[in-house]
């Protein structure tokens, strides 16, 4: 069972239809093998997938939809759906048959959404999700008088517990099976005319009592105190392990690397080759993998959330905040995941439907101040700025370290609002926000997810760092130095990163960046920097032959008295806001499927960067 191409020719395509969170995406994957992303939340599918089920000799090619309430689009997922239905898509062929999944739990939305899938003339059969969830509500569906109405088959089904899967697998390989939809509602109906219809069809197929569980957590977590605290809480939580809890599995990847690294230059004779699997290949990989801890809690998180139907919520309680910036709530999220790193704070852009809304959050956010940042915060401020203390507890150091995440973070909401009126203006679809109802997630989906979510990391965004990272350890090592003999490891790392194509490209470039103060050291470090901002800081190390692998205190000291004030502070703004990292790049290319928009972030980063760090630089000379 494999993902397919989507082609046009005689393949029998059958579309699966329904609402966001009516068990769809959980059917289709159960079906064809292929583990597709399982939410409790809106919107979550974001694009068709393809996937194949093989009975004997025959085989159907299975086309999961975004989900939708109905065929009067508004939104790209809407229109999606609509013109793969319509046989309009191009990429995608004209579906032979359809699944209608109804969900059972919320069967009027459902049906709403069936009066329209009735009009396209397509054979059809229908299926009922969360029928567990009725019998907990203590609700009897009448499947029997549902399938007089609808006129097609009508099969009950508990998609996470695999009930009524093999009937379903059946109908799919039986022709007799699909038949054309009753119009349930005349094709001329008003809005409230087939509201009207559809509620009596509701009222007489299905009895079902209120979901008493939902409401009373609701009263929580809706609450206009307990609300936002159990919000903050959450929010409390979630940085916490995404920023703290995975940093030591970080430094562990990176202590396994590093032996690696010390084991090859123990066991191979010094060599450029040697070199090269060491800094290249092995740093290369390890610059990959670093992430992955991040990435695993990242998603773990928020499919918990999504899963167990909080993150709606969440959306709704931060919206009216997020909306001031020409944002929805959902934007949130990603915003926050970026503060600890912006590959899985972009990667996690996918829970919001708005294709404007995404592109405007993915675009800005790099200007969270990602932890990346705080070693080069840390060596700076320690340069530039005294360890007074204010008050008997103010720390200057620290608030000026504060005052950096907040001029990042404003700016970035500001941006995403210039951006939402001019790249991605138009009509602001209303911020409708169905709450499903509190689920207990399937730890099988999970970990699906997790496992996907990762392998996709590694297999898009990652061979691009690792070119990249390859192309950088070029750059410092060719060509190669003339080293004399006696000189210490320090001094020979400084003479040929000063003499490498990168340090050619520093000086070269220094003239451009003397405006804001940087010299042909700063210069390099910068360039080095494009492999990971923190890089800046064993850059400046080597170019000043010190060693910064257990303290930068000696850095400290050196530049305190080699550095001006201004281009401490200058350097600071410009890290502030500057894109130096090529694994965002890379991830910026994989989520938007252009080299147009990473190049974009890059350019208005760098002249944001630019002009802030020229601002600064001046302001501190005068």
């Amino acid at each position: 069972m494999n993902e397919q191409s989507p082609q046009s020719d005689d393949r029998d395509y059958i579309a699966f239809v329904g609402t966001p969170n009516c068990g769809k995406t959980t059917l289709f994957n159960a079906l064809t093998g292929l583990h597709q992303k399982v939410g409790n939340f809106p919107g979550v599918t974001v694009e068709p997938t393809i996937g194949t089920i093989h009975e004997h000799s025959s085989v159907r090619y299975i086309v999961d939809l975004p989900g939708v309430y109905s065929l009067l689009p508004k939104s790209a997922d809407e229109q999606l759906t609509f013109d793969v239905l319509k046989g309009h898509n191009k990429e995608i062929p004209h579906p032979h048959k359809i699944v209608i999944v109804l969900d059972g739990s919320s069967l009027e939305k459902s049906l709403f959404l069936f009066s329209f899938c009735a009009e396209l003339k397509i054979p059809a059969i229908a299926v009922v999700t969360m029928i567990d969830e009725i019998k907990a509500r203590r609700g009897i569906l009448d499947d029997i008088l549902l399938e007089r109405y609808l006129g097609i088959p009508v099969i009950p089904v508990v998609g996470q517990k695999g009930i009524g899967l093999e009937e379903l697998r059946g109908s799919l390989f039986n022709e007799i099976e699909f038949a054309l939809p009753n119009a349930i509602v005349r094709k001329d109906a008003d809005i409230t005319e087939r509201h009207k219809r559809i509620r009596e069809i509701f009222d007489e197929v299905i009895t079902i009592q209120t979901d008493k569980v939902s409401e009373k957590l609701d009263k929580v977590f809706l609450h206009p105190i307990l609300g936002p605290l159990v919000f903050i809480l959450v929010l409390g939580l979630f940085f916490q392990s995404i920023f703290s809890w995975a940093e030591p599995l970080m430094n562990g990847l990176e202590t396994t690397f590093s032996a690696m690294q010390n084991f090859v230059r123990g066991t191979m004779s010094e060599s450029l080759l040697r070199d090269f699997i060491t800094d290249a290949l092995i740093a290369g990989v390890g610059s990959v993998l670093v992430f992955i801890p991040q990435i695993l809690l990242l998603n773990v998180i928020i499919v918990f959330l999504e899963d167990c139907g909080y993150l709606s919520r969440a959306a709704f309680l931060i919206d009216r905040l997020m909306g001031i910036f020409g944002l929805q709530g959902r934007s949130f999220i990603p915003l926050l995941g970026s503060f600890a790193c912006a590959i899985p704070g972009i990667m996690s852009a996918r829970i919001i439907p708005s294709e404007k809304d995404r592109m405007a959050t993915m675009l800005v956010a790099p200007l969270m101040t990602c932890s990346a940042r705080l070693p080069v915060y840390a060596l700076l401020i320690g340069v530039c700025i005294p360890p007074i203390t204010i008050a008997g507890f103010l720390n200057i150091q620290a608030l000026v370290l504060a005052g950096l995440y907040i001029i990042a973070a404003c700016t970035g909401l500001l941006l995403a609002l210039l951006f939402k009126k001019t790249l991605f203006r138009g009509a602001t679809l209303p911020f409708l926000m169905e709450f499903p109802p509190y689920r207990i997630p399937s730890m099988k989906s999970l970990s699906i997810i997790v496992w996907n979510r990762s392998k996709e990391f590694l297999k898009n965004a990652g061979t691009v760092i690792l070119v990249f990272s390859v192309i950088l350890w070029a750059l410092t090592e060719f060509p190669k130095a003339d080293i004399p003999v006696g000189t210490s490891p320090l001094e020979a790392q400084r003479i040929q990163l000063e003499q490498s194509y990168a340090g050619t490209m520093g000086k070269t470039l220094q003239p451009v960046f003397a405006p804001i103060g940087f010299d042909w050291k700063t210069t390099i470090g910068v360039v080095g920097s494009f492999a990971a901002r923190e890089v800046f800081v064993s850059v400046m190390g080597q170019l000043y032959s010190t060693d910064v692998s257990e303290s930068d205190m000696q850095l400290r000291e050196i530049l305190q008295k080699t550095l001006p004030f201004a281009t401490c502070l200058s350097i600071l703004m410009f890290y502030v806001y500057a894109l130096q990292c090529i694994s965002t790049i890379a991830v910026l290319k994989r989520e938007t499927g252009s080299w147009k928009w990473p190049a974009f972030a890059f350019a208005y980063t760098f002249v944001l960067a630019y002009s802030m760090a020229f601002v600064v630089y001046k302001v501190a000379n005068m």
